[in-house]
């Protein structure tokens, strides 16, 4: 590497700091988004837009961010991301309609891109054997959802809800001047490269692009999805008021960040498919437990009618959901290092892609789960929806991956 060692980790560290700012105020909805709700009288629909919107702006940018990150450097677009998005953030403070909160939440959701641009800027910064390590620390800037449930609802509490995004305007404004104190020039960037469109996107007739999409949808989509609706859920569920159910909510988003480091560090120790594969079961059995609807049935015994309960009360499913966001924390990581090992030379853009439709993913959860408890009105549909996506990549990972591995003895493969 042409980089000194205090240049990598003084980029790693600017860049996993922008990234968890950023992401907390992309998460910003799922909890000022409650008392908007009650204040507009939304449906379930409706809240779920509310929350998701910003996340659709930054899913689409993410394919142009990683194109834009490789021509012209992380160390400038990184810059530019965050000056662009004060402005919009503070200007949420005033909106007082629906469609006032849509449009600039599509305009804010600029800061969605920020992964797409610090991945590739810190990958190219450490060797094939750090690699996953370092992306996976990067990656732990996911750790701004547990963030905004910590600091949101405190502000929230103290001065309402205008003053969230006011704060967290200031807070961008502030890593972005730090951000360039502590960054360097990209080492992989090229300003005189002119390459199509078309002729950067050839990358993705590869079908593993795609495959890496669906697992991505699921451990970055469900996570982003979830961090969205889970302190709303703990309050209609279990009636917790909005601070308790945001710290029970950080118990599935704080480890869905922090272990991300660890599941870059399995990924190159022990390959990305192994990891993911593992993830994927995890969450396969917790997504069917957290399923369950809260149920009373009756038996009609010799001696007369018995009523049970059947539920998971707010303990056992808060252990449930550190467990899943522990499980998508290394998924996260060991799809990345899919795209670290197979694309390095096109990791901007292939990056791009995974994390466009994985943030895609994370937009159209909330709505689906909304539309879900409407339609049905049961609230643990949402996880029942999870746990569907979660069997299409288990399928696709079998018939792709597991069948043609090796088994047993090293040269004897699966007919």
């Amino acid at each position: 590497m042409s980089t000194k060692p205090y240049q990598r980790w003084s980029v790693l560290a600017a860049s996993t700091l922008s990234f968890t700012v950023t992401f907390a105020v992309w998460m910003m909805m799922g909890v000022i988004g409650i008392p908007i709700k009650e204040h507009l009288n939304l449906n379930e629909t409706q809240f779920g837009l509310l929350t998701a919107t910003p996340v659709l702006t930054g899913a689409l940018l993410r394919l142009p961010m990683g194109m834009w990150t490789d021509r012209f450097g992380g160390h400038i677009v990184f810059l530019l991301l965050l000056l662009a998005s004060v402005v919009p953030i503070y200007l949420m403070s005033y909106a007082t309609e629906f469609w006032h909160f849509l449009v600039i939440g599509l305009v804010l959701g600029v800061v969605g891109g920020a992964f797409s641009v610090g991945m590739p800027y810190v990958a190219r910064f450490f060797d094939a054997r750090n690699r996953g390590f370092a992306m996976g620390i990067f990656g732990a800037g996911t750790t701004g959802a547990a963030l905004n449930m910590f600091v949101a609802p405190l502000v929230l509490s103290a001065w309402g809800w205008e003053k969230v995004p006011q704060a967290y305007a200031l807070g961008i404004l502030a890593t972005a001047a730090i951000f360039w104190l502590m960054s360097y020039p990209d080492p992989g960037a090229d300003p005189q490269k002119r390459v199509s469109l078309r002729e950067q996107l050839k990358v993705l007739r590869d079908p593993r692009v795609w495959k890496y999409c669906q697992y991505y949808s699921i451990v970055f989509g469900g996570f982003t999805g979830l961090s969205l609706w889970m302190t709303r859920y703990y309050t209609q569920e279990y009636g917790f008021d909005i601070r308790q159910a945001a710290l029970l909510a950080m118990c599935f988003s704080l480890p869905a960040g922090v272990l991300r480091a660890a599941g870059g560090w399995l990924s190159d120790k022990y390959g990305a498919h192994a990891i993911t594969w593992r993830v994927l079961w995890v969450a396969w059995v917790c997504l069917f437990i957290l399923s369950y609807p809260q149920t009373d049935f009756t038996i009609y015994t010799v001696n007369g009618p018995k009523t049970f309960h059947i539920g998971l009360n707010p303990w056992v499913f808060t252990s449930l959901l550190f467990i899943m966001g522990a499980a998508f924390a290394f998924g996260m990581a060991s799809v990345f290092k899919y795209v670290a090992v197979e694309f390095p030379d096109n990791m901007g853009v292939v990056s791009g892609v995974v994390g466009m439709v994985g943030g895609l993913g994370g937009f159209l959860l909330p709505i689906l789960f909304g539309a879900l408890v409407d339609l049905t009105e049961v609230r643990s549909s949402c996880f029942m929806l999870l746990y569907g996506v979660v069997w299409v990549s288990l399928i696709l990972m079998y018939i792709t991956e597991v069948r043609r591995a090796e088994i047993l003895v090293p040269g004897v493969k699966r007919t």
